[in-house]
């Protein structure tokens, strides 16, 4: 796992919950072409984005459409799961995706990139990426992810759902190679679990649909 996203009202204003624990923000971005942009928070092996659309012409534009991150984001249905979970890999050369994909390319990618979406995934599970170019994190060491919580490094993810049950063929793979665990729960929730004291947990709702939990 690499990173994961929250999909966000304009300019992700709950992203200031993170703050007043004492989270460090790192630089954000913008998805040119995609119509997104984003907020970033870093820890040593993982990076937690808050996503909202800045233009609502090009989220839905031919390229990006099949994405769903205008359905994802815009949060009509308080059902839609707002995130995104992107795994890259760690084997010379890459290995293939863990499960059927198709291949999204952005145009702020280089050319011949790509990006892995899973195949048959509902609205109601989050979206799985797979980024074979992804080599390391390296670059992102210059990103503060000194916290005034002692959240360092990120032990996995799980994922609330209504019904597991009702999981994509996509989503159970990547349960079963431990890539990420899902549970079910009323409201979508993004748990991010972390190497720390399993008393420690951390709720950011109502402005996040997102709980830090501690695992030894």
């Amino acid at each position: 796992m690499d990173h994961a996203f929250i999909g966000c009202t304009t300019g992700a204003p709950e992203g200031d919950a993170l703050l007043r624990l004492g989270f460090a923000e790192g630089s954000g971005n913008t998805h040119p072409g995609q119509g997104t942009a984003n907020r970033r928070f870093f820890f040593e092996n993982f990076m937690l984005e808050l996503v909202w659309v800045a233009d609502p012409v090009e989220v839905r534009n031919e390229r990006t459409r099949r994405t769903r991150l205008w359905e994802r984001i815009q949060g009509k249905d308080s059902q839609v799961s707002p995130f995104g979970i992107i795994f890259r890999s760690t084997g010379t050369p890459p290995g293939p995706a863990p499960f059927a994909t198709w291949s999204y390319t952005p145009v702020y990618l280089p050319p011949g990139l790509a990006m892995q979406v899973a195949e048959g995934t509902t609205l109601y599970e989050p979206e799985l990426f797979y980024l074979p170019f992804l080599r390391s994190t390296a670059a992102r060491r210059v990103e503060p992810a000194m916290h005034a919580l002692p959240i360092r490094r990120i032990w996995g993810v799980a994922v609330g759902v209504q019904d597991r049950n009702a999981l994509s063929a996509a989503s159970r793979r990547a349960q079963e190679q431990n890539l990420v665990s899902y549970f079910e729960a009323p409201q979508p929730l993004l748990e991010i679990l972390f190497e720390g004291p399993a008393s420690m947990r951390i709720d950011l709702r109502p402005e996040l649909p997102l709980v830090f939990a501690g695992r030894p």
